[in-house]
């Protein structure tokens, strides 16, 4: 299936938290991200989903600036990708595998984001995240003292602090019991439910399928197919691990 060339159809295009036209990113012989070209509008849930090794983690962090494409051109919220300083204020990002910063404390690194995003009320900001993810407790406790899933706790509380408009999520529920996955996919369906905008890469398909608005599927370094999923099915019922089966396994 070939992903179309524009996101929606119609006279007039929705404005875009999302922009990229013909980005390439290339490590030695391997050509990471070839050619995508894609817009996600603002207020939709955005699945990006892919094998290992396809391309997604290469491309978002293009998209929150941390790499430069090696051609093509892209923004995201307004900003040029390659102002990574300027986009990091104005978007929520959760990386795939990070953690916060060992030396600090939970409470100190959530205090710290926000005075680098130039919040206000942080007592209340820090304290509404601590007790969201039941981890008050830890608020004195080094962050390299955690565990993987308090670590991601930590990590996905500072994307969401500041309650930006647009939330870029890496894998997102890495790491967390059914509790949690639970509790933070409730929330983002409520971020979206405002207007507000997310850009999720998941191996989750079934969370994916619950979620997401729209959907794309890169494989190879290309997106294969991208819209909502039943724009994706070849016939009725099929389930998105059927399509997403069916189209990284085509030749």
């Amino acid at each position: 299936m070939s992903p179309p060339d524009s996101v929606h159809s119609g006279a007039a295009s929705p404005p875009t938290a999302i922009k990229v036209s013909n980005i390439v990113k290339t490590f030695g012989s391997v050509r990471a991200v070839d050619n995508v070209s894609f817009a996600v509008a603002k207020g939709e849930f955005f699945g990006l989903l892919g094998p290992n090794g396809a391309g997604k983690t290469t491309l978002v962090r293009m998209l929150t600036g941390q790499l430069s494409p090696d051609s093509g051109e892209g923004e995201t919220m307004g900003v040029p990708l390659s102002d990574g300083i300027a986009i990091k204020r104005k978007v929520g990002i959760v990386p795939e595998s990070d953690s916060p910063p060992t030396f600090l404390t939970v409470q100190e690194y959530l205090e710290l984001v926000c005075r680098l995003r130039e919040l206000d009320r942080l007592e209340e900001r820090v304290g509404k995240w601590l007790d969201f993810f039941d981890i008050k407790d830890k608020k004195d406790v080094l962050c390299r003292d955690l565990s993987k899933g308090q670590r991601q706790k930590i990590m996905l509380a500072s994307a969401f602090i500041s309650e930006p408009e647009l939330l870029l999520l890496d894998e997102p529920f890495i790491n967390l019991d059914p509790v949690y996955q639970r509790k933070v996919r409730e929330y983002l369906a409520d971020h979206v439910a405002k207007g507000k905008t997310i850009f999720m890469c998941t191996h989750i398909l079934e969370i994916a399928e619950k979620l997401c608005t729209r959907l794309a599927i890169i494989n190879r370094g290309g997106i294969v197919a991208i819209g909502a999923l039943d724009e994706m099915r070849s016939k009725a019922g099929e389930r998105l691990e059927d399509v997403f089966m069916r189209l990284v396994t085509e030749e």
